[in-house]
């Protein structure tokens, strides 16, 4: 490659860093095999693709470690069904209310991770679900849910792909922060793709000139990087259009594109955790810690609606939560129950950051979660 097709970008991480460590691992030689049949050059979520789901080693093709509740547990992060089962609880009132109005009896949760939420919804549905159905890239993460879910026998079922048509209740909590992003750079004069290339036998950064733009001019400072989510939308949007009669709801961190694409979030989003620990260096380690970016939830929201759904509420984490009676539930909790279930509700831990938005088709009812604090208007 030349000055003409691309520029190598001299940090190690979208806004600078540490030296990226050498080709090491299967994995790693996996992805350098990829970068050399592409003629030196990965987009960067062709990357995270490998990276995170690729069979030779990808992070979540493993399923060993990633969920748990702190660094004692040898995990990497924690969500919210791990953190406290009254999500889950809270979580069904919902569900049940929206499995009525469809006229449905089945469940369909995407990237459903150690399996904490599934059981949480089945333990409070219970025969409400006659059918719950997983689908999941990881076949070692697929593995770890049908143990955790073996006493629900034949209702909990495993699919390789998404279904052709889906009647019912689709739920997805902290998928779409894992789907693979495009990286942009703005170099004050144009945009520039970013990917990766090889040196030596180390990854780093590489630019190239692009058509491609954030969805917002939002007067960007030089040397700013930031995502686009292409495929998170494209997911969405197939859900939508698949989607006969019921709703789809989804947990994630993530802001409307206003707030996402503010000229002064320079850096992006893109982030990676490991032993409970972030960092924004994803060349590093590759295989051995998670790769996420924030959500663009009006991208999103966007998507459903232009696929044919109608968006039916968008708030944060909190007031979902909340609206779905969670303090009532937590009446008779000890203190420890109470404490981590807190920690969903809190603006500097769960609360704020992470946010609920739900879209369906042929639902005509007043959603329980989006009863108050609605934020819609706000996409």
């Amino acid at each position: 490659m030349n000055e003409r097709s691309a520029r190598r970008a001299t940090a190690a991480s979208p806004a600078g860093g540490a030296q990226p460590a050498s080709v090491s691992t299967p994995l790693q030689r996996h992805i350098a095999q990829a970068i050399a049949a592409a003629g030196g050059w990965l987009p960067f979520d062709r990357f995270m693709a490998l990276a995170l789901y690729a069979p030779q080693g990808g992070y979540y093709a493993r399923g060993d470690r990633q969920f748990g509740l702190g660094p004692a547990s040898g995990s990497d992060f924690v969500t919210a069904p791990e953190l406290s089962p009254y999500f889950g609880r809270a979580l069904a009132r919902q569900v049940a209310q929206w499995l009525d109005a469809a006229g449905a009896d089945t469940v369909w949760e995407f990237g459903a991770g150690s399996g904490a939420l599934a059981e949480q919804l089945l333990d409070a549905l219970g025969e409400r679900v006659r059918r719950y159905a997983i689908v999941d890239v990881s076949p070692a993460l697929a593995a770890r849910q049908r143990e955790r879910l073996r006493r629900f026998g034949a209702r909990v079922e495993w699919l390789a792909e998404l279904p052709a048509r889906l009647h019912g209740v689709v739920v997805g909590n902290e998928v779409l922060d894992a789907m693979p992003v495009q990286l942009l750079h703005w170099d004050g004069e144009r945009w520039w793709e970013r990917g990766v290339a090889l040196d030596g036998e180390r990854f780093v950064w590489a630019d190239r000139p692009t058509e491609l733009r954030p969805p917002v001019d939002a007067g960007f400072v030089p040397g700013t990087v930031t995502e686009l989510h292409r495929q998170a939308c494209a997911f969405v949007a197939t859900i939508a259009e698949r989607l006969d009669r019921g709703a789809a709801l989804f947990v994630d961190y993530g802001f409307p594109q206003a707030e996402y694409y503010h000229p002064q979030r320079t850096g992006g989003t893109l982030m990676c955790h490991r032993a409970h620990r972030a960092d924004a260096d994803p060349l590093a380690d590759v295989g051995d810690k998670d790769i996420t970016s924030h959500v663009d939830f009006t991208a999103v929201a966007l998507a459903a609606q232009d696929a044919g759904a109608d968006v039916l509420g968008y708030t944060t984490q909190a007031r979902f939560l909340i609206n779905c009676g969670l303090l009532d539930l937590l009446a008779d909790a000890d203190l420890r129950e109470r404490a981590n279930a807190q920690k969903l509700l809190t603006e500097h831990e769960m609360g704020e950051l992470f946010k609920v938005l739900a879209f369906g088709r042929g639902i005509d009812v007043a959603p329980l979660g989006f009863a108050a604090g609605d934020r819609t208007h706000t996409l």
